[in-house]
């Protein structure tokens, strides 16, 4: 059984509100599988049970680093799309301190969910490199279909391989690698995730058919679909610290969608800037850094009213894409996607510390070592 929701488009003079704002932006026609669909009650058996039921990113604050990751050397991991390598940076030096070449369009850098491991994403090479981040040196490389993005379902016990040319989530198994089950899903360019409080279903965005998804990750189906206004571009996926709410960016909206993942209702919308693409918190899970890749900036919003608090803006212009914040929550790392170089925010004042020159087509960079017990993927999605 199916239902669907229609909320028609309007524009409020004014401030506008977090509903307003979403209603001005936003035209949303939602169908939604009914209620007997919906994952069972309860957590996901055998994730690990959240630090504080309030906050799900209480275990990754400034300075507490797993003891699986005791000794790994600070290193800053880019992968150049344009040019097929990865720079590595000293994040203390600002040097680029190692260069090795990966396989065909790396787009992503992603921590393994026992943190022991680095994973290099070669798209369109159909194959994933993997980094040992004990000594930050590249180790063997495996061959996966369409790897663009990668994450690890909570418990531990599947690899998501985010195959967006192929339309699939192929779920592995986290250790091997070996394809366990693939869900065809219903949408072109799906890109970015995050998983729910209690880890039984996440949030997918579709950024070329402006289509975000609600999939359960123990029965590994789909449960309903959400379809932007023409010509969204839903990009990064956050949850907000107390699973209030999902933050999507969008590209051509230049802002932040707001949506319900129990209701799963887009319940509001968010402006930051041109060209809104990664989504990265704070490491006191305050603040919400957003980067704005046409604008050359960073908005950074206050989750709890929804607002802009303060945007730094790039001397002389830049393209901030994906990275992170460092282990001590000082330093906000991105990539320069159009400028073949990599931004060094002060999270203090939003100064450029550095503009550090890497090869062409700089994407999802990865800050190594990261705080957490575990990872979700990404560019490091800790827990």
């Amino acid at each position: 059984m199916w239902s669907s929701v229609t909320v028609p488009s309007w524009r409020s003079p004014g401030t506008l509100t977090c509903v307003a704002a979403a209603l001005a932006a936003v035209a949303i026609s939602a169908t939604i599988i009914a209620a007997q669909s919906a994952p069972p009650a309860g957590p996901l058996p055998g994730m690990p049970p959240l630090v504080d039921p309030q906050d799900v990113y209480a275990g990754a604050r400034a300075g507490q680093l797993s003891p699986n990751v005791k000794g790994f050397p600070e290193l800053i991991y880019v992968p150049n799309s344009g040019a097929n390598t990865v720079d590595v940076i000293d994040p203390h030096t600002f040097k680029i301190v190692d260069h090795f070449p990966a396989g065909k369009e790396p787009q992503h850098v992603v921590p393994s969910y026992d943190l022991k491991t680095l994973w290099v994403l070669n798209d369109l090479g159909d194959s994933v490199t993997r980094i040992d981040p004990s000594t930050g040196k590249v180790q063997e490389t495996r061959q996966i279909d369409d790897p663009y993005n990668m994450y690890y379902t909570p418990d531990g016990k599947y690899a998501i391989v985010v195959a967006e040319r192929l339309r699939r989530l192929d779920f592995r198994d986290a250790g091997t690698m070996k394809l366990v089950e693939s869900l065809s899903v219903p949408c072109r360019g799906v890109n970015h995730m995050d998983f729910s409080a209690d880890g039984r279903y996440m949030i997918a965005a579709c950024e070329f058919s402006g289509t975000i998804l609600k999939v359960d990750v123990a029965a590994r189906k789909l449960l309903g679909t959400i379809q932007l206004k023409q010509g969204s571009m839903p990009q990064d996926v956050r949850i907000a610290p107390d699973a209030s709410i999902f933050f999507i960016a969008d590209m051509m909206s230049h802002g932040v969608h707001l949506v319900d993942g129990e209701s799963f209702k887009v319940t509001g919308f968010l402006p930051t800037g041109k060209g809104a693409h990664g989504l990265y918190f704070s490491r006191d899970a305050k603040s919400l850094y957003v980067s704005n890749r046409d604008e050359g900036s960073v908005a950074v919003v206050d989750w709890k009213t929804r607002t802009v608090a303060k945007k730094w803006t790039i001397p002389k212009g830049g393209s901030p894409d994906m990275g992170g914040v460092s282990a001590d929550g000082k330093v906000l790392w991105l990539s320069g996607r159009y400028h073949a170089e990599v931004y060094a925010f002060d999270t203090s004042d939003g100064h450029l510390l550095a503009r550090i020159p890497v090869s062409k087509g700089p994407h999802g960079l990865c800050v190594y070592p990261q705080p957490g017990r575990y990872s979700l993927g990404h560019t490091g999605n800790m827990r």
